[in-house]
């Protein structure tokens, strides 16, 4: 195969984001709720009308770690599956907040605990096509309580600790209810996986 067909072919194998041609606010319930439609235009030159978007605040989720190896859990209720689960501490980044500043004041907030060793894992968007949130993962090792929680909101929290095995079968108990939990809750538990996110959320950094 020529150079130029080689070529040809890559040009028509690539994948192009779409354009966004227009966007109307719908819904404004600042600062915890926004909803768009936007008129995109696909790569093949077709037009969608009314492609909905939603515009909720970015949150940071932490893996962390005790001093002797103990993860850091809550069990608290969450509104949207309606009922009590286990989850990791995670809370609201602050408009401007930087996510890693935002994640070492959740965690302190949420559980009295505190860290000095942290690795960011990457941050994803929650919806794949509506946007929702972005969620900023990290893992923290060597925390110890510093202080009692500050929790100030409408959540009743209890702080437990687990070894790795436990969260492993609190899976098969169905103690878990949120994705982002479930996502972050593998990734802690395949290395390389792990080192893989790690190292691309160093990457990007640079």
């Amino acid at each position: 195969m020529s150079d130029d067909r080689k070529g040809d072919d890559q040009k028509q194998g690539e994948q192009k984001p779409w354009d966004v041609l227009g966007s109307r606010e719908l819904l404004d319930a600042s600062p915890y709720l926004k909803v768009r439609a936007e008129t995109v235009q696909l790569p093949d030159g077709r037009t969608v009308e009314n492609f909905y978007q939603i515009d909720q605040p970015d949150f940071a989720l932490m893996y962390v770690e005790t001093e002797d190896g103990k993860v850091v859990m809550l069990r608290t209720y969450k509104h949207g599956p309606r009922r009590v689960s286990l989850t990791f501490p995670a809370g609201a980044i602050e408009p401007g907040e930087d996510p890693l500043t935002a994640a070492k004041r959740e965690l302190l907030e949420e559980t009295g605990y505190a860290a000095d060793d942290w690795t960011a894992l990457g941050g994803f968007v929650v919806g794949a096509n509506s946007k929702g949130s972005t969620c900023h993962m990290f893992h923290a090792k060597g925390a110890r309580k510093v202080a009692e929680p500050d929790q100030g909101d409408l959540e009743d929290m209890r702080i437990e600790l687990h070894s790795a095995r436990e969260l492993i079968d609190a899976a098969a108990q169905g103690d878990y209810a949120v994705l982002p939990v479930i996502a972050m809750l593998g990734a802690m538990l395949l290395p390389e996986l792990r080192e893989g996110l790690g190292m691309a959320a160093r990457a990007r950094s640079v």
